[in-house]
């Protein structure tokens, strides 16, 4: 049975998935028209924040489009982490029974896509940074695409692709911290821990305001951005120690999640895929897309997560008694692991951060990959459900 919490999540995805969509078309027209200079210029628009006064003072000053990748992305991650604990705790991942089979749908959709990267670049070690970008899924755009089709999919293959996509997420997570982490500094590490210590007192000591576990992952956020360690995890960890329930039985964390994802879907996410999604193709030939990394990306997104999520799926049914998605035939059941390979704004995301720091050629090539592997997947996708469609109850 879908609970309410997650019919209001799926009801934004879909429009959502729209507003992305748009907004990464926009970013694509612009950055390849007469305005390609006023794009430019609106990335690197210079934005400050100062705390304090003096020789002593905090001054944080990045251009708009770090702002947006590592503050505006950690608020996304904040509403991760809120339906991760949702999902574990009270909802569809909240027994053994229900997570595995979608965990073990994604964790085949994350290891296949990474070895074929890896297979197309093993002789370049720059390149190799990326192998995590294809492993990535857009849960905005992949579970978009498969509400639009209406009544065509069953309800049990939206759940189940809402699972494995936050169980993607959470390994996203996982190497972030683990693979992506620049040069570390012990003392603000140390002050992370002690932020990260309060927010779980505060959970422990049932304090229910939301507001002060804001106020202190704000202080947790910047402490993690001073540390090497990539600034969007603060939101995780602070949505971790929000209460699920209070005194009275209501739930904190629910009424967070359901105010916050509106902001998310419609202006977070949509804000950077328009500040990362541009490219230029001015001089781009059908084979720039055949070089290693593009073709890594595009083939780990659609060719790796369709055998991953897939194969993991298939084989837990037949070896291991695991009951398929009610009233999903096989082949909508690889529709939609196809729309998995949907990476677009966390593959552009882990992208970047995999590729900080070597040059606008490999940023171009990871946006080449990304864009195309996603176009193709959320194609095939589409056009396998639409081809299974769906069997009369």
């Amino acid at each position: 049975m879908v609970t309410q919490a997650l019919k209001r999540f799926l009801g934004h995805e879909s429009a959502g998935g729209v507003v992305l969509g748009l907004a990464a078309l926009a970013a694509l027209v612009i950055s390849n028209s007469a305005w390609a200079p006023a794009y430019d210029a609106f990335r690197q628009w210079p934005g400050e924040v100062r705390i304090g006064s003096g020789a002593d003072s905090l001054v944080l000053a990045k251009p708009l489009q770090v702002w947006v990748n590592d503050l505006w992305m950690a608020v996304f991650f904040f509403l991760v982490g809120l339906e991760i604990k949702r999902e574990f705790v009270e909802g569809e991942l909240s027994t053994g029974a229900q997570a595995a089979l979608p965990a073990v749908a994604a964790l085949g959709g994350m290891v296949a896509p990474a070895l074929i990267f890896a297979a197309f670049n093993m002789g370049d070690p720059v390149a190799l940074r990326g192998w995590a970008i294809p492993a990535a899924t857009d849960i905005a755009f992949a579970l978009g695409v498969l509400l639009l089709l209406g009544d065509r999919v069953p309800i049990s293959l939206k759940v189940f692709l809402t699972a494995v996509a936050i169980i993607d997420d959470l390994g996203a997570i996982a190497v972030i911290a683990l693979f992506y982490t620049a040069q570390l500094s012990p003392l603000m590490l140390a002050g992370a821990g002690v932020c990260a210590l309060g927010l779980f007192a505060l959970n422990r000591a049932r304090v229910v305001r939301v507001e002060a576990y804001v106020l202190l992952g704000l202080v947790l956020w910047l402490f993690v951005l001073k540390s090497g360690v990539h600034a969007t995890l603060a939101g995780v960890v602070t949505a971790l120690a929000v209460p699920m329930r209070d005194a009275a039985g209501g739930s904190p964390l629910q009424r967070v999640e359901h105010g916050l994802h509106p902001w998310v879907a419609f202006a977070v996410l949509p804000l950077f895929a328009f500040a990362n999604a541009g490219v230029s193709l001015q001089g781009v030939s059908p084979s720039a897309l055949l070089a290693p990394v593009p073709l890594g990306i595009a083939a780990g997104l659609v060719l790796g997560k369709a055998a991953g999520v897939f194969g993991s799926l298939w084989l837990m049914v037949r070896l291991a008694g695991a009951p398929r998605p009610a009233e999903a035939s096989w082949a909508q059941c690889f529709g939609m692991a196809l729309l998995c390979g949907i990476g677009f704004t966390m593959s552009l995301f882990v992208g970047g951060l995999a590729f900080e720091g070597q040059g606008a050629g490999y940023e171009a090539q990871l946006k080449l990959g990304v864009l195309s592997g996603s176009m193709v997947a959320g194609v095939l996708g589409t056009l396998v459900l639409l081809a299974a469609g769906r069997k009369p109850r």
